[in-house]
Parts: C-alpha cells; sequence; structure tokens
C-alpha cells in the first residue's frame, strides 16, 4: 500500500501520493490508505515535537548569538523549521477530508 505514499524529504513523512481520483479507487484501497495515512498521521504529532525541540535549540543559540551573519542563518533555520509544523499541521488536518470521502 506503500505505493500510494511518497516520503517528503522536507516534512520527514510520508504523504499521499494519488494518481487517480478518490472515487476511482476500489472500496478496499481506499479503506487500505485510510489505514495507511492514519498510522502516518498518528506520528504527526511526534514530528512536530521534534521539530520544536529544534527551534528551542536554535533560539537559545540564538539569545547568545554576537554575530549578526550567524544569527540571520539562525533566524532562517528557525522560519524554515516553523514553516515545516505548520505543513504538518495542514497535513494532520487532512485526515477529515479524507475521512468524509468514505463515508459518502
Amino acid at each position: 500500500m506503500k505505493e500510494h505514499f511518497s516520503f517528503d524529504q522536507r516534512l520527514g513523512i510520508l504523504i499521499p501520493d494519488l494518481t487517480k481520483e478518490w472515487d476511482e479507487y476500489s472500496k478496499e484501497s481506499r479503506e487500505n490508505i485510510l489505514f495507511n495515512w492514519e498510522q502516518i498521521r498518528g506520528s504527526i504529532p511526534d514530528r512536530i515535537a521534534e521539530l520544536e525541540n529544534q527551534i528551542n535549540q536554535k533560539q537559545a543559540q540564538l539569545s547568545d548569538e554576537s554575530n549578526f551573519k550567524r544569527s540571520c542563518q539562525l533566524n532562517t533555520e528557525i522560519a524554515e523549521l516553523a514553516s515545516i509544523i505548520n505543513d504538518l499541521w495542514l497535513w494532520y488536518r487532512a485526515n477529515q477530508t479524507l475521512s468524509s470521502k468514505t463515508h459518502h
């Protein structure tokens, strides 16, 4: 069933990679996709916690950093990690869309 997912290097998780419209998949395939997605989705809060930890470490480095160029680099890295967290939350909430499709 992993053929319906691809690893997103930036997010650090598998994301759905559906090649057909949802209704074109068999009921069994849709159920398997949703089952796998639920397992992946369940790991998203842990992934977010990892990234938040990295942000906290970078913020601690930033508070002690006197080099302006390095401070800018840390701020950029923090912003990118925050962007990844935001995208992960979007994927986490995407489950409601997939689940509602199976109940029609």
